[in-house]
Parts: structure tokens; sequence; C-alpha cells
């Protein structure tokens, strides 16, 4: 009964070892560009501008910039892994496998956004450490987590979520180019107009109900609540959009999946 337990999950198993050792192959790469992102973020807009921002919830801009840096780049990455990975496979001609393995469309699933999620949260832990550097040196002091449990379970629903998308997004496109429009023309401004930046209370009434209807603002807010102990959101609202959002787009995963694009270019 366990030999054919463990034979059930080896392509699972084989399938994620495969996603992660991928963006470990370029572990410089995958590393240096949120890296250097992440520094010219903190010093033209935390530390240049920082200064002259005031914001009503009391708190530095810089605290207020970090915990939004670090979703950022975490989203950011999850998509870029499973997106980018799958439509490598396509063009490579080897994306039939997955058709042809004894694998579930859950367990493509979860290999994928799996890995997703462990590049992101290396990302944002390098994006934590440069920030907490920024901090010391402009405030004097640590930025401490204000509640880790809630922290690390606001970043993995955002880093599976955008996992998710990843997948609905390299099934259905049939090119990078089409990638690119999507990251850059949909998710791209989710991202920056998602309280990365800013601060929705301080917005006209009219941009902040718009701001709402933001998804990614409940992810934002549920990271900068758990890191600094404030936030734009109510935090049961954050949680409940947040794990609603990620039920969601794991069935626009698995619905790509059955429907998706098998072809090679």
């Amino acid at each position: 009964m366990e030999a054919v337990r463990d034979l059930k999950w080896t392509p699972f198993r084989s399938l994620l070892r495969r996603e992660i050792s991928r963006f470990l192959k370029v572990f410089g790469q995958t590393v240096a560009t949120p890296l250097v992102n992440a520094t010219l973020y903190l010093l033209i807009f935390g530390v240049s501008l920082g200064k002259s921002i005031e914001l009503s919830m009391g708190v530095s801009y810089m605290s207020f910039l970090i915990p939004g840096l670090i979703t950022m780049t975490v989203l950011n990455n999850a998509f870029q892994n499973s997106s980018s990975s799958i439509l490598s496979s396509k063009f490579h001609g080897d994306i039939h496998d997955l058709k042809v393995v004894p694998l579930t469309t859950n367990q493509i699933i979860w290999a994928f956004s799996i890995a997703s999620l462990i590049r992101g949260s290396i990302v944002g832990v390098v994006t934590f450490i440069v920030s907490e550097i920024f901090y010391i040196v402009t405030q004097g002091q640590a930025i401490s987590v204000f509640n880790p449990f809630l922290f690390f379970m606001f970043l993995i629903l955002g880093g599976l979520s955008f996992g998710f998308i990843g997948i609905s997004v390299g099934f259905w496109a049939r090119s990078f180019d089409q990638l690119s429009a999507i990251g850059g023309f949909i998710l791209l401004p989710l991202i920056y107009l998602g309280g990365v930046f800013y601060s929705i209370s301080d917005l006209h009434p009219f941009w902040q109900t718009l701001s709402k209807a933001n998804p990614l603002l409940y992810f934002v807010n549920g990271v900068r609540y758990s890191l600094i102990g404030c936030a734009d959101i109510d935090l049961s609202k954050a949680l409940l959009i947040s794990v609603l959002g990620t039920v969601i787009l794991y069935f626009f995963a698995y619905r790509s999946i059955l429907k998706g694009s098998f072809q090679k270019w």
C-alpha cells in the first residue's frame, strides 16, 4: 500500500523538483534583478522622497513602503516563474509530457504553484533583508514583524495566487509577446495601484472606492498590517478577500489546464 501511494506521488515530486531546479540554475539572475529593483525603489521613494511624505496613519513612509515592496516582489516573481516555465515548455515541445505522465490536474497545479511560491519567497527574503538595512540606516533601529503568522500567511496566499495566475496565462498564451502584454498592461498596473507606494486614505473618496475594487490592495494591506501593525483595509476583510481570491484563481488555473493549449509553437 505504501509503495502504491509513493508511486502515485513520484511524478508530482519530480515535476516540483524540476521547476525548483529550473530557476535555481539562474539563481543569480533570479535574485539580482529584484535586488537592484528593491534598492532603487528604497533609494528613490524611501530615502529621497520619503522625508517629505507624511502619512495619516502616523508611521514613517519607509516603514509604509517596505511591506508593499516585499509583497510586490513575491507576487511578481511567483507569476513570472509559472508562466515562463509553461511557455518555455511550449516552445521546446515538452509540454506534452504533462499529458503523458501519470499526473492529475491538481498535481500539475500544485507543483507549478509551490515552485512559484518558493521562488517568490526567496526573492521576498532578499528584499526584506535589503529593506531592513535601509531601515536601520535611516531610522536607527530594526523593523520588527508585528504578527509573523499573518505575515507568512498573506505572503503564501499571494504567492500561490499569482502562481495560479501564471498557470492560467501560461496555458492561454501562445507567445511571449502575449505573456508580456498580460504582465505589463494588466498585472503590473494592478500591483502598482494596489497601495504599494501610497495610502488610499489620502485619496479622494472616488479614487478610494475605485482602489478598493483592486484585489491586490487586500494582499498588500494584509502584509502591511502583519508587518507594521496598521493598514488602510480592515484585517478581516483583507483576509476574507485574499482567501476567496486564492480559491477562485485556483479554479481558473484548473480550467486553464483542461481547456488550454498544449500545442508547440
